[in-house]
């Protein structure tokens, strides 16, 4: 048997043991579902890399994958890695011994996770898509709402990256992967309940596309959505909800410590949950008929709760639009003379 094929056969054997593979050298992460989790092949403790612990349609067992570089390979590169081997002969030794070992099992302390998949589009899958994830600073995030005008990012944890996520046109359509914006959808209580996704095109900025990736749907959402929201900052008794993750952020450029949401579309800003807390409500509205009739949903829900509704519209069709096309200042001026004098000087002041 050649080198080429013992390193095969043993990849393969590890793969079947991959749990227990991951918990001798990759000791700093942890079980999530079905995948291990962990800071990166060399067992830095985080969350950026994911190793499949059993064989799906999406691929081997014992596969794994480095959200924050790019990085992949299969469970010799962990060895040698976390080993920090250098002759490839030792990783091969390493793992023979390894496989001769009995498998440890899982410390008394931590419980035992379902082994069955996340069901595609489940509120577990959801989460395992945003534990994926990684922070957006510096990625292509970063660029993509900035080319939108959008430069106010303080208290968007909400929002991550994902460079290789997948996407399917339809049922009967081969997987392609996009880099994407993956957008956390939470809770009052702050619960992780699903996640939108915004595909993104890797070269970069287009009028024509905004710089979104050129699919045909490339925003959908998955999880439990009714009722939730993307949430940026903490409400108390004063909120904005609106439709667009980016019609938010825009919005938030003049009102920058104002609490707000985006509900991602109308039908669903029309059901979303109202803190206990809240006394003011501002609904930013999107210029539409869909806008419209979510506003007055809105409004009627927030009158019977006994909170006050006030409308913001934009001058364009939605506020990136305002911002984009008309410019910071405009927006900023339009904004202060549609909200209450008091909350002026209280979330106003940072905008500049």
């Amino acid at each position: 048997m050649t080198m080429a094929d013992n390193a095969h056969d043993l990849a393969r054997r590890l793969g079947r043991q991959a749990e227990s593979v991951c918990r001798h050298y990759l000791s700093a992460g942890r079980r999530e579902g079905s995948y291990w989790l962990v800071g990166d092949v060399r067992n830095t403790p985080g969350r950026s890399m994911f190793v499949r612990l059993k064989q799906s349609a999406k691929g081997a067992a014992g596969k794994w994958t480095d959200a924050a570089t790019g990085e992949h390979g299969d469970l010799l590169d962990v060895i040698r890695e976390s080993c920090r081997l250098v002759d490839f002969k030792n990783v091969l030794d390493e793992a023979r011994l390894f496989l001769s070992l009995p498998h440890p099992e899982p410390e008394p302390n931590q419980p035992r996770l379902r082994n069955s998949s996340a069901a595609r589009g489940s509120p577990e899958a959801a989460r395992r898509l945003f534990a994926m994830s990684q922070p957006i600073e510096r990625t292509l995030i970063e660029a993509y709402l900035r080319n939108r005008g959008i430069t106010s990012l303080h208290e968007t944890g909400s929002l991550r990256f994902h460079p290789r996520c997948y996407y399917r046109p339809d049922d009967h359509s081969p997987t392609e992967t996009w880099p994407a914006m993956i957008a956390a959808v939470t809770d009052l209580s702050g619960e992780l309940a699903g996640v939108h996704r915004t595909w993104l095109d890797p070269h970069g900025f287009s009028e024509a596309t905004l710089g979104k990736a050129p699919i045909d749907t490339p925003k959908r959402a998955m999880g439990d959505l009714l009722g939730h929201a993307v949430r940026f900052g903490v409400a108390g008794e004063v909120m904005a909800a609106g439709e667009g993750i980016e019609t938010m952020l825009s919005l938030r450029c003049a009102l920058p410590t104002m609490p707000m949401v985006a509900a991602l579309s109308a039908a669903h800003l029309s059901a979303v949950l109202l803190p206990d807390t809240l006394r003011r409500l501002y609904i930013a509205r999107d210029d539409d008929p869909a806008g419209d009739g979510a506003m007055a949903t809105l409004m009627d829900r927030a009158q019977e709760a006994g909170i006050e509704a006030i409308v913001i519209s934009p001058q364009l069709g939605d506020f990136n639009e305002d911002l984009r096309l008309l410019g910071f200042d405009a927006l900023r001026a339009a904004s202060r003379v549609q909200i209450a004098a008091q909350d002026v000087a209280r979330f106003m002041e940072l905008a500049a």
